[in-house]
């Protein structure tokens, strides 16, 4: 597997996930992120014996994107710190069954995860083990495919929550395309599995230097090219 390297340095390395590839150490045979990141580091240090590499958020297997992963434990202490304080930007890109009501907003809803299904469920506030779940949406363009009405949605992640895009999307009655955990009327394109949710852009400050880093990726997939994707960064 051929990594898509946006930037690397001593600290931390930031690169594209592809749709499929699970972002943390698998539990099977198949290929993962992290065992893919140490296989490179090894390649450019093969003396160094096992290399360290911090898990600092995840993606879905099904949705491709940015990432970073820290290199030293330091470097993964500050950008999880980060993370908890809701100051690392994560902007994603979604392809969503109909359209919001409104073209641009927030949704602010409580979830709790369901472990034994690997699935998360909008809850009553209060209910134990529920979490709060926010994120900002605005709609970028709208168009028909085949006979349903579909919207390309920029949505920016305040809290990272399991399946949380997915989760309010589908609760507020705009489930994404081709996911077939939360869209009750999937399409038939979907037999692949892939989600039409990309996370296109990652920004934050690096843990040393503290300047701030932004890196960006064109969403992939056979769903977005249907639509008008703003020039990217």
């Amino acid at each position: 597997m051929d990594l898509n390297i946006l930037y690397e340095d001593e600290e931390i390395l930031a690169v594209e996930k592809p749709v499929g590839i699970e972002s943390q150490s698998a539990r099977s045979f198949d290929p993962d992120m992290v065992s893919e990141v140490k296989k490179h580091i090894n390649t450019l240090s093969p003396k160094q014996g096992e290399p360290y590499v911090g898990v600092i958020h995840r993606l879905d297997k099904p949705v491709g994107g940015v990432m970073v992963y820290a290199k030293t434990k330091g470097a993964a202490e500050s950008l999880s710190r980060q993370v908890s304080q809701h100051q690392m930007e994560k902007i994603y890109y979604a392809v969503v069954c109909g359209k919001p009501v409104e073209n641009f907003g927030a949704y602010v809803d409580y979830l709790w995860k369901d472990g034994k299904n690997n699935c998360s469920k909008i809850v009553d506030k209060g209910i134990k083990g529920a979490k709060l779940a926010e994120l900002h949406y605005q709609v970028v363009e709208n168009r028909n495919i085949g006979n349903e009405e579909c919207s390309l949605v920029k949505i920016t992640l305040k809290t990272g929550r399991h399946h949380q895009i997915r989760v309010q999307m589908a609760g507020h009655g705009t489930p994404l395309w081709g996911d077939r955990k939360y869209n009750p009327n999937v399409h038939r394109g979907a037999a692949s599995g892939n989600v039409a949710l990309f996370a296109y852009s990652l920004s934050f400050s690096h843990p040393v230097t503290k300047k701030w880093m932004n890196f960006s990726v064109k969403p992939k997939g056979e769903i977005f090219e249907m639509f008008s994707l703003p020039e990217m960064a």
